[in-house]
C-alpha cells in the first residue's frame, strides 16, 4: 500500500461538530451524488442516496424483497389497473400532509422529457386520484413486474415543487432548478447541508411515518476521490466506513484492529458499450464511415478482451467474468449462455482485415474513475488489449459526473464506453428496454451508444407484457442469443462489493449496492 501522507489527515479537521451524546455516523464515498432531484439520474449511487430522503409507494427491504412504504396495500382491479391505499398520517419534512395529489404530480413529472427516470414508468399510461388516500395506476397494456418499477418513484411534494418553480426536472449540466440542490421528503433523513463534490449532511426526520431501525441523529457523507486518503480517514477514525475499498487495501483494513471489511455479489454487470448510431466516429481517423457499425469490428475488439486476467489480475479476484447482460440474481439469467469467449488476438486481426481495417484504426474511450471497483485501471488495460490488435484508444478517464453527463442523454457523445448496470427491477426487461432497445424518447434512455435491432425490439416488447413466466424466460433467452451475436455490447463482469467500516457499526449491505441509512447502528 502507498505510504498515506500525513497532510492527508487536514482534509477531516473541519468536520461539523455534532452536539455530545448525538449518534453521528460519518461516511465517505470516491464520487459524490449528481443531484438532489430523484428524476435527474438513473444511477444507484444517486438514488440510494436520496431513497433516504424521499420514499416510493413501495420498498425494498434487508433482503430486498417488497415490501409496503407510502403505500399500505395494492391490488389489481383490472389487467392494466393497480389501485394504491396510501399511508395515512404522512407527514412532509416541512410538516404538510402527504396525499395522491403528491402522486399524481411525481409520475408526472418524471414522465416529462427532461427525466432521466422516464424508462422504468414508461408502461404507464396515467395515475388517478381517487380521493386523498387512494390512487390508480393505469398501464398501457398488462404490467408482469409493475410491482418492482415502483421501488424507481420517490415520491415528491407538489407544493414543494411548485413553490420553487421545479415542478419539471433540469437536465444537469444544462439547466438549473430549486430541486437540484435542495430536498424534502417524507423519509427517515431531511437535507441540512449540501457541498457538491465535499459534503453533504442530513440529520434524523422527527415526523417520519416509521420506526426507526437505525439510532442516527446525524449522517455525514464527505467525498474523498483518493483511495489512499479515504483508507486513511477510515484508519484514523475520522469516518466510520468508507464505501468502495481497492483490492490492494484489502489486505490493511483487515489486519487492522477495530475495522471490519464487509463484501457481498453484486447484481451490476460491468460493460463496454459503441457508438453505432452515428455515421462518423468524431474521435476516430477513419473519416466518412463507421466502423464500429461492422459486426466484425465488434467481434474483434470482444476478441482482443482477455476478462480472466482482468478479474485476476486488475481486480484481485473482485469480479465474475460474464457473457450475459445481467447475471446470477437477476430473472431472465441463463447459467448455459454465460460463456464469454477466449481472447483470440490473432482471429481479431483477421476479422479486422475482412472489414477493411488491416492497419486499425484510432478511436476514443470513455470511462469513469470513481465509479466501479478499479474502473479506470480496467479501461487502461483495455487499451493496451486492444493495441495488440491495432486499434489504437485514446482513454478520457474522468470523475462520474462528468463522465454521465458526457455520455449519456441528451449528449450521447462518445465513440466507445464502460458502464454498469444494476436492473432496478432485477428482472432482465429492465436491462433490454433501457439499455438496449431502440431509442425512442421512452425506451433506450440509456443506450448511450445507440445500438438498434428492430428483431430485438419486437422481443422487448412482447417481454414487457408476457405474463406466462415460462414463455417469458424463453424470449429473454432469445434475447440473450441475439446480444451475443451482433456483439451489441462486451460484457465483463460481475464485480464485488466491498465496503470496509469500524466494528461497531452495523449495516445493510444488499447485492444492489444501495446504502439505506435507516439500517446503520452505531453500537
Amino acid at each position: 500500500m502507498p505510504r498515506i501522507p500525513l497532510a492527508a489527515l487536514a482534509l477531516f479537521a473541519a468536520l461539523t461538530a455534532t452536539p455530545a451524546g448525538a449518534a453521528t455516523f460519518r461516511w465517505a464515498n470516491d464520487g459524490d451524488v449528481n443531484a438532489m432531484d430523484p428524476a435527474t439520474r438513473q444511477e444507484t449511487v444517486q438514488l440510494s442516496f436520496l431513497s433516504n430522503i424521499y420514499e416510493p409507494l413501495v420498498r425494498r427491504n434487508r433482503t430486498l424483497a417488497l415490501e409496503p412504504a407510502l403505500a399500505t396495500s395494492w391490488e389489481q382491479t383490472s389487467p392494466t389497473v393497480w389501485r394504491f391505499h396510501l399511508r395515512s398520517g404522512v407527514k412532509w419534512q416541512d410538516g404538510s400532509p402527504f396525499t395522491a395529489d403528491d402522486v399524481v404530480f411525481t409520475l408526472k413529472r418524471i414522465l416529462a422529457p427532461g427525466s432521466a427516470m422516464r424508462a422504468p414508468l414508461s408502461p404507464v399510461k396515467e395515475a388517478r386520484k381517487i380521493d386523498d388516500l387512494t390512487v390508480e395506476f393505469e398501464t398501457f397494456v398488462p404490467d408482469p413486474i409493475f410491482l418492482q418499477e415502483q421501488t424507481d418513484l420517490l415520491i415528491m411534494s407538489k407544493a414543494w415543487c411548485e413553490a420553487h418553480n421545479a415542478s419539471e426536472p433540469a437536465i444537469i449540466g444544462k439547466e438549473d432548478n430549486y430541486a437540484l440542490h435542495n430536498a424534502m421528503g417524507t423519509g427517515p433523513f431531511k437535507l441540512v447541508s449540501r457541498e457538491p463534490d465535499r459534503r453533504t449532511v442530513v440529520e434524523k426526520n422527527p415526523l417520519w411515518w416509521d420506526k426507526p431501525e437505525h439510532n442516527l441523529e446525524r449522517v455525514e457523507f464527505n467525498v474523498i476521490s483518493s483511495a489512499p486518503t479515504r483508507l486513511a480517514a477510515l484508519l484514523s477514525g475520522e469516518v466510520d466506513m468508507i464505501y468502495s475499498v481497492p483490492p490492494q487495501d484489502m489486505a490493511r483494513v483487515r489486519q487492522t484492529p477495530g475495522l471490519k471489511l464487509l463484501q457481498t455479489p453484486e447484481l451490476r454487470t460491468i460493460f463496454l458499450g459503441f457508438d453505432t448510431s452515428r455515421d462518423e466516429l468524431p474521435s476516430s481517423d477513419i473519416k466518412g464511415r463507421n466502423p464500429l457499425r461492422d459486426v466484425r469490428v465488434r467481434q474483434a475488439m470482444q476478441l482482443a478482451i482477455d476478462e480472466n486476467a482482468i478479474a485476476s489480475r486488475v481486480m484481485l479476484g473482485l469480479g465474475h467474468p460474464t457473457g450475459e447482460m445481467w447475471g446470477p440474481g437477476v430473472n431472465g439469467y441463463d447459467a448455459a449462455l454465460d460463456v464469454h469467449p477466449k481472447p483470440d488476438p490473432a482471429k481479431a486481426r483477421a476479422l479486422l482485415a475482412g472489414a477493411g481495417y488491416p492497419n486499425g484504426f484510432r478511436l476514443g474511450m470513455d470511462c469513469p474513475n470513481d465509479r466501479y471497483v478499479m474502473d479506470e485501471q480496467i479501461c487502461t488495460a483495455i487499451v493496451s488489449m486492444m493495441a495488440r490488435i491495432g486499434i489504437k484508444i485514446d482513454l478520457n478517464a474522468q470523475t462520474k459526473s462528468k463522465f454521465f453527463n458526457k455520455i449519456g442523454a441528451p449528449n450521447y457523445d462518445t465513440d466507445f464506453y464502460m458502464l454498469g448496470w444494476t436492473p432496478a427491477t432485477y428482472d432482465a426487461h429492465n436491462a433490454l428496454y433501457t439499455l438496449l432497445g431502440t431509442r425512442n424518447g421512452k425506451r433506450g434512455e440509456v443506450n448511450d451508444g445507440g445500438y438498434s435491432n428492430p428483431e430485438l425490439d419486437t422481443l422487448i416488447e412482447k417481454i414487457g407484457v408476457e405474463t406466462d413466466a415460462i414463455k417469458r424466460n424463453d424470449m429473454i433467452h432469445r434475447s440473450i442469443e441475439i446480444l451475443q451475436k451482433d456483439v451489441a455490447t462486451i460484457p465483463l463482469h460481475q464485480q464485488v462489493i466491498v465496503w470496509a467500516a469500524k466494528q461497531n457499526i452495523e449495516l445493510a449491505q444488499p447485492a444492489d449496492n444501495s446504502f439505506q441509512y435507516r439500517f446503520v447502528q452505531v453500537k
